[in-house]
Formats: structure tokens, C-alpha cells, sequence
């Protein structure tokens, strides 16, 4: 709920000169309020835009005329009665028994997956030689993005068993740690769950000139959420148009926003099962959870596919990322960075 309360130009004078005469209130009047009331025309044009540009369907603004108090604080106390009534009144018309969206189907179809190119790969030899001089590279850059105050929002998504923790220690590897932070997602808890699903990304996102890396993100609303029906179908399908929405500020802002997918087939996923239980050391990699999963593989192909096709933006496109050849993985990874940071320091 939104409320802007209006008084005229007139009204607000009346109102400074009132504070301004009695010396227990004069301070609350500042230079600044003075300078604002001799250009009210132009705040009131600027507020009109704002009204217009940000009134919504599901986040309306309403205006409150406020040159009586008393009228002000009861349509005020009103509209919010009003709408917490019909919405108790709405959940208590939900149906519970709708199925959850994971035994729903999805009519979205695309190929982008198909699209990859699978058998990419890199020899050993070049493997070393390209690697090293990313590594390099990006040293280099993470050094100039601090002197720049560039911020930089890294995100890993992906099969699981795809190589994302691999790669992030490639990407990291001759970083200055002072200068990146590296945040796994797991579920929310208890009070992550009590916010928007969004407030728990916003407090780790990077102060400008540093890196932050997300293994798994906010996509986890329209991948995991949706497929588990762990939230409402439109809950996650509110959820493209929320996540664009926010790596757009983040983008306003100045930072660069890569987001890499990192793909395998199903039979490449089932070998790196396989020798994760065989080796003593590897074997806590690998869960029941992830067996689960993986029988609901065509589920969240689905997902991934919309995801990829609602959130892939001039600002902030995905890249998929070949993982067959871990090497080329990493190398793909680091040399993408690189060139995101080179083009966003050249302008």
C-alpha cells in the first residue's frame, strides 16, 4: 500500500508559517523545505510522473488529501482495513486441493539447451595455457574494478554435478580474497522464509569496486520453488518479472551482472554420480537429494528452459555454459568475465 498525501501550495506555507512562529517548531522548517515550497510546480509535475509511472494493478498508489488531519488519518487507516480484508477474505477462497506446479504442465516450449554443443572440449595442453593467462587477466581487472568502484555480481547455476564448485576455484584461484566473496545458497531458513524471497540476495550483493560470486541464486524461486511446489505457480511466475526488475537496479547502478548456467547431458551427470560414490572421498557430494532430482530431470529441464528464455535481458543475459570438458568449462567462465569487465571499463 502506497499513500501520498496532497496539500496545495498554499496550504503547505500556511503550515511552514505556523511551525516557523512557535519556537518549539521552527527547527522542523529547514532551508531546504523553503527552498522546495518557491518551486512547487515543479515537484508537483515530478510528482505526477511518479504517480502515473509506478501506479500498478498490484502496487496502486492512492492519494489522501490531507488539508484536514482527521479526514487524512481515517481514509488512510480505511484503505488499509479495506485491503487486508479482501485479502483474508481471498486466501480464504483459495482452493486446497489445487495440485502443486510441479504436476502441472508447462505449455512453454524452447530448444536453447539443445542448442549446446555438448562435445566442446579442451586438451590438457591448451587447457593450462588459456587458464593461466585468464587467471592472469582477471587478477589484473579485479585491481582496476576497485579503482574504478565497479561492482561485479557473479552467478553459478546448473545440473547438479556440472563442475560449478570446480570452476569457482578456478575463477578465484589468483584473486585477492580482500576483494571478492564467494556466497553458496542453501534454503532459506526460518527467518528468510518470513521476508520476500529477494531480501536475503540484496544484503550480499557487492559494495562497489568488489566481487561477489552466488553458488546458486535467486533463480532457485523458478527452478527448485516451482518444480518442489514449494511456492504458488504465480508466486514463481511473479518471479521473472521480480528478477529483472532487480538485476536492472543493480545494472543502473553500475554493476556488472554475469549469470552462467553451467550444462551437462544426462549421461555425463550419471557418470560423475557414479564416481562420486566410488570414491571414499567425493562421497559426501553426492545425496539422495540429488538422486531425486534427477528423476525429475524433464521437470526442471522445463524450468530452465523458461527461465533462461523470461531472464536472459540486453543487461544481464545468460551465458550457457558447455560442461561435458570441465576445461572448457572454466576456461569459458573466466574468459567470458574478462571480456564483461574489459567492455564495461572501456566505456
Amino acid at each position: 500500500m502506497k499513500f501520498f498525501l496532497h496539500i496545495s501550495k498554499t496550504e503547505q506555507g500556511r503550515r511552514f508559517e505556523n511551525l516557523r512562529a512557535n519556537s518549539t517548531t521552527a527547527w522542523r522548517v529547514t532551508k531546504d523545505d523553503i527552498r522546495q515550497h518557491e518551486r512547487y510546480a515543479e515537484y508537483l509535475a515530478a510528482t505526477e510522473d511518479m504517480l502515473t509511472e509506478t501506479d500498478t494493478d498490484f502496487a496502486a498508489w492512492t492519494v489522501v488529501e490531507a488539508h484536514d488531519r482527521r479526514f487524512a488519518t481515517l481514509k488512510i487507516f480505511a484503505t488499509v482495513i479495506d485491503a487486508l480484508e479482501r485479502r483474508i477474505a481471498a486466501a480464504d477462497r483459495k482452493s486446497e486441493d489445487r495440485p502443486p506446479a510441479s504436476q502441472r504442465g508447462s505449455n512453454f516450449k524452447t530448444t536453447a539447451l539443445d542448442q549446446a554443443d555438448l562435445s566442446l572440449s579442451l586438451s590438457p595442453e591448451e587447457y593450462d595455457v588459456r587458464i593461466k593467462r585468464a587467471q592472469t587477466t582477471l587478477r589484473e581487472l579485479e585491481h582496476e574494478i576497485y579503482l574504478r568502484r565497479v561492482p561485479v555480481v557473479i552467478v553459478y547455476e546448473g545440473w547438479d554435478a556440472a563442475g560449478k564448485g570446480g570452476n569457482i576455484r578456478r575463477l578465484t584461484k589468483n584473486l585477492d580474497p580482500r576483494g571478492y566473496e564467494v556466497v553458496p545458497i542453501a534454503a532459506p531458513n526460518d527467518v528468510e522464509k518470513a521476508h520476500h524471497y529477494l531480501w536475503r540476495f540484496w544484503a550480499q550483493m557487492p559494495k562497489a569496486g568488489h566481487i561477489t560470486i552466488f553458488d546458486r541464486s535467486w533463480y532457485g524461486r523458478v527452478l527448485v520453488e516451482r518444480v518442489e511446489g514449494f511456492c504458488t505457480e504465480a508466486q514463481w511466475r511473479r518471479a521473472y518479472r521480480e528478477i529483472n526488475a532487480m538485476e536492472q537496479h543493480l545494472v543502473h547502478f553500475g554493476t556488472i551482472v554475469l549469470k552462467f548456467w553451467l550444462h551437462i547431458d544426462p549421461d555425463e551427470q550419471l557418470r560423475r554420480f557414479q564416481e562420486r560414490q566410488g570414491f571414499a572421498h567425493k562421497q559426501w557430494k553426492i545425496t539422495e537429494e540429488d538422486w531425486r532430482n534427477r528423476e525429475k530431470m524433464p521437470q526442471y529441464r522445463d524450468a530452465v528452459e523458461e527461465m533462461l528464455h523470461r531472464t536472459t535481458t540486453p543487461y544481464a543475459p545468460w551465458t550457457i555454459v558447455e560442461s561435458n570438458c570441465k576445461r572448457y568449462a572454466r576456461v569459458k567462465v573466466l574468459e567470458t568475465v574478462c571480456e564483461a569487465i574489459r567492455t564495461r571499463l572501456a566505456h
